[in-house]
């Protein structure tokens, strides 16, 4: 594969400049390439001032924000700017002739082993490719505005894009901290534009068609369905004209609603004026209560139809398009998790009535979803449908990534929800000790938790799952914090980010807790009302004295990393470059230590805490006792006489 040290990204507009940014921050030399010189300045004064917002948050710190700057350089002219590159993303406007002319260019001019990637959001990557001598070397790397915040990246397969220019696309993504995806088909859109359309495309329709206001479905599928915007005030941020040349240059129907709204320039927030009023500051003014009434699986069953189309081209896997709906789109979750939990029963037969009705094509189940009804794999409930409920080696899980234990025995489980802020949902709390629980535990050293993205460990529970769960399912949700306290061997809290109220909870659940210097730590439930939940009452003052833990329980403020550390809620603070090393080794220690006494260490810490001073002891003497008996004590001492690393057996 292509080492990739230097880059070059061709225009400098808010994508440009953001992508150059992501980049450099990655320590690698970037040139930013416009053929305007005052794009150029511009670029970079919107990246010193992304750069200082991102120092004033403590994401980065001043020597890493200088260093990045250090890295770019604008070049005004195009051969001078990829003349070097292992590297070159473009992303000038969406007009297929002009990227083609550009890559033609920069065929001639980047040296033969250049992967040439567009960013384009829907043009076709084979059509640009064939403006090469080297198809193989192009792909689509489709980014999401800001690329500073916004971790998904759609790595896009032209016809003839070779596997290693592909797999070199995506090893890159993730080495800028990126979450990439495949798209494997160059299928118009991708994968979240296809996706998303039918989420904001049938709700113009049922509009449209008298089904249902506008303010009524934006309610129904924000408080009903636990989507972040309702579809029309969605298409108000994005702008009510971009989404409208890129149906028409996809050749779909334009809904009348959405021609209206051309005609009138009405094009949303940009304009003060879309499917709301922005003018006045109302904006999208819909209440809970105005959705009661909508039929919301319509929009859903659209959702799933066209993530099956994607699945039934290999154009995408299940799991990808649920990543990119989640990370790309902020979606609660995605449309395949989201058919098997409604039943694909139910999502084919609604496609195939409003088929019926309209007899529109969009509506027509696709033969995947018919073959699933037919084999009765229709989703959780029967056990499968896109994803597997059953079969461990198959079973897939959706909040959380695991990873079985390694040869030292090291256990991970990553918090998968970066969109969220790796928040604590149903999902999550019950996959978590589901997985646990089917650990073999004789092959099990040690557990290691951390977050996904570079955000937060967990902010804490999802405010949905405290309003709608009912006491005796909350008690069974936090089992999950018995579980990891229970557990015979150490688990380590790998934190980088926020650690916020359920997710500082979660925590101190661990036995150790590493965590980066920008991290941050709070129990804020005092701010809505309530008070922790998942233990923090009574582990904090156990933690770090009843003094220091009234102070976070009663004021629901942010401590520093520092201050934690000196408190003695965290055990180690590192600079976020020595977060892994620092985990790596103190792994390292506890699976070089005797896995019995790890084991009684902990059980005996816990019924200390449980028991008064004299049984506590007394228990203390017996584990003692026990441990004196056991091999791996032998083991011990004759290492320590013979001055060598002790080989434990758990013996």
């Amino acid at each position: 594969m292509v080492d990739i040290k230097k880059v070059a990204v061709i225009g400098a507009g808010v994508m440009g400049h953001g992508i150059a940014e992501v980049v450099a921050m990655s320590g690698r030399d970037v040139n930013i390439y416009d053929h305007k010189k005052q794009n150029l300045k511009n670029a970079l004064k919107e990246i010193e001032k992304s750069l200082a917002k991102l120092e004033e948050k403590d994401r980065i710190s001043e020597t890493e924000a200088i260093d990045t700057l250090n890295k770019i350089e604008t070049v005004n002219d195009l051969q001078k700017a990829v003349i070097d590159r292992d590297f070159v993303i473009e992303v000038v406007p969406e007009n297929l002739e002009l990227k083609r002319d550009l890559f033609a260019r920069l065929d001639r001019y980047t040296p033969e082993h250049t992967v040439l990637a567009s960013g384009t959001s829907s043009l076709p990557i084979t059509e640009i490719a064939r403006a090469t001598t080297r198809p193989e070397k192009v792909v689509g790397m489709h980014w999401f505005n800001p690329p500073v915040l916004m971790d998904l990246v759609e790595v896009i397969y032209g016809e003839k894009t070779s596997k290693e220019t592909a797999e070199t696309t995506y090893k890159f993504a993730e080495t800028m901290d990126k979450i990439p995806i495949y798209c494997k088909k160059d299928v118009r859109g991708f994968i979240v534009t296809n996706i998303i359309g039918a989420f904001y495309g049938e709700a113009m329709w049922m509009f449209t068609n008298g089904e249902a206001e506008i303010k009524e479905i934006d309610a129904a599928m924000v408080h009903q369905k636990g989507y972040p915007m309702g579809p029309f005030e969605l298409l108000d941020l994005t702008g009510i004209d971009i989404v409208y040349d890129v149906r028409k240059e996809a050749g779909l129907k334009i809904p009348p609603v959405m021609e209206d709204k051309i005609n009138k320039k009405q094009f949303g927030r940009k304009t003060g004026k879309g499917f709301y009023n922005y003018r006045e500051g109302q904006g999208a003014d819909y209440k809970e209560r105005d959705g009661e009434k909508v039929d919301t699986l319509q929009i859903e069953a659209r959702m799933v139809n066209e993530a099956s189309k994607l699945i039934e081209i290999d154009a995408a896997t299940p799991k990808d398009i649920d990543t990119g709906m989640k990370l790309g789109a902020r979606f609660p979750e995605g449309p395949c998790r989201r058919g098997d939990k409604i039943g694909l029963d139910k999502i084919t037969n609604k496609l195939q009535k409003l088929h019926d009705k309209y007899k529109e094509e969009r509506y027509k189940p696709t033969e995947l979803l018919k073959n699933k009804l037919k084999t009765n794999k229709i989703g959780e409930r029967k056990g499968e449908g896109f994803y597997n409920y059953i079969e461990p080696t198959k079973k897939t899980y959706h909040a959380i990534k695991t990873q079985n234990p390694d040869e030292k025995g090291v256990v991970k489980i990553t918090l998968d929800r970066p969109s969220r802020m790796n928040a604590l949902n149903e999902e999550m709390m019950t996959e978590i000790p589901e997985f646990i629980k089917n650990l073999d535990q004789n092959n099990v050293r040690c557990i290691v938790i951390e977050g996904k993205g570079d955000k937060a460990f967990s902010i804490g529970a999802e405010i949905d799952m405290l309003k709608k769960t009912k006491p005796t399912r909350l008690r069974k949700l936090l089992k999950v914090f018995q579980i990891l306290e229970n557990y015979p061997t150490p688990v380590i809290a790998k934190i980088d980010g926020y650690a916020l109220g359920g997710g500082l909870e979660l925590a101190i659940s661990c036995d150790l807790r590493i965590a980066t210097k920008r991290s941050k730590f709070a129990v804020p439930e005092i701010n809505i009302g309530l008070i922790p939940g998942g233990g923090g009452t009574h582990k904090l003052p156990r933690l770090i004295g009843e003094t220091r833990a009234k102070q976070m329980i009663y004021l629901g403020e942010k401590i520093n990393a520092e201050t934690a550390e000196n408190w003695g809620l965290i055990n180690k603070t590192v600079p976020k470059e020595k977060l892994n090393e620092t985990v790596k080794e103190t792994i390292n220690k506890i699976t070089k230590g005797p896995p019995i006494a790890l084991s009684q260490a902990k059980k005996t810490i816990k019924k200390t805490r449980q028991q008064k001073h004299k049984k506590a002891l007394e228990l203390q003497i017996e584990t003692l006792t026990h441990l004196l008996e056991t091999q791996d004590f032998q083991e011990g001492i004759k290492a320590f006489k013979e001055k060598r690393e002790p080989n434990f057996k758990g013996k």
